[in-house]
């Protein structure tokens, strides 16, 4: 859906912020950029919709070069969300939801509706909030308001650029939570930049490291905790906090198990970190097996939450 062939970005002064990336993101993919400061994720993230102008290479959506579209219409169709979540202040919460589906002439009916829709999809009752001002929210239900703006026109395409890094741990963390069963409802492409590798892990289905305005290594969560690259990606995700590697079990992160989710892929109770990485790369969920019983199941999101537990308690200890 989204191409880069051949993109660099290099400033007035000599600074080449990307240099010479190709990737494709995938119609439907959450896919997240992640580096250090100065990486070029972010970089990346605005030529999508050309708020940052490429200097070679070319950038294409559905087939198309990002230059032949017109830039309206080019940003009216990406929604985007920022960690400055940057709601008019003046406006109302359904105001600010409305704005694009105004500049493209939707009828105030389903303008309307859209909000109503758009809130309680977010959790927040439209009788109560769509006609506070922005102060009256807290900072998650002021992202919740911005992630709304961004879905209002119904782009296929949404940017989000670090949009929960200035929240507090609890707000981000369900904020996170929301954003995975969301996705799952909408179904949209989104490109999601952070620096947070517990993020990257718990959210992607792909992820993209970057150094030094170039890739290092795209993969899914399992491929970079498994095989990462070399030794920068090695220390990014975390690996050379060791001794939760070896303490990994399967026990500690059982989900219930339905009628439905029997029929799945089997591991055993006793599998290691790397063999549980491996078959999650390629199949949703597992159902575990330990004495010829099924005693539960795990996906890939209870995986990671374990893994960046544990890799928590190594930092602070």
């Amino acid at each position: 859906m989204i191409q880069f062939d051949n993109v660099s970005k290099q400033y007035w002064d000599g600074n080449k912020a990307v240099n010479l990336i190709n990737l494709h993101i995938k119609e439907g993919e959450f896919f997240v950029i992640i580096g250090p400061s100065g990486s070029g994720k972010t970089t990346v993230l605005k030529m999508i919709n050309r708020l940052i102008p490429l200097t070679s290479g070319t950038i294409f959506i559905n087939g198309k070069r990002i230059s032949d579209y017109d830039i309206h219409e080019l940003r009216w169709d990406i929604g985007y969300v920022l960690q400055q979540i940057a709601l008019f202040p003046h406006m109302t919460i359904g105001e600010n939801i409305a704005i694009v589906p105004e500049l493209k002439n939707w009828e105030q009916m389903k303008i309307n509706e859209r909000i109503n829709e758009l809130l309680e999809m977010v959790g927040l009752e439209p009788d109560i909030y769509r006609s506070r001002k922005p102060h009256e929210l807290s900072g998650g239900q002021q992202q919740r308001v911005g992630v709304t703006r961004a879905l209002a026109a119904n782009p296929p395409i949404i940017l989000m650029d670090e949009p929960f890094s200035a929240l507090d741990p609890l707000s981000r963390e369900k904020l996170q939570d929301d954003l995975i069963h969301l996705q799952k409802k909408i179904k949209k492409t989104i490109v999601f930049v952070t620096h947070d590798m517990k993020e990257a892990l718990k959210l992607g289905d792909r992820i993209c490291v970057m150094k030094d305005g170039e890739i290092v290594q795209i993969g899914t969560p399992e491929e970079l905790l498994a095989n990462p690259e070399n030794e920068f990606v090695r220390q990014f995700v975390g690996e050379e906090q060791g001794p939760y590697m070896e303490e990994f079990s399967l026990h500690d992160i059982l989900l219930p198990i339905s009628e439905a989710e029997q029929n799945g892929s089997v591991i055993s109770a006793s599998a290691s970190l790397e063999e549980t990485l491996s078959l999650l790369a390629i199949n949703e969920e597992l159902a575990v097996e330990e004495g010829g019983t099924i005693i539960g199941m795990i996906n890939r999101q209870a995986v990671i939450r374990k893994l960046a537990r544990s890799m928590q308690r190594e930092v602070k200890s």
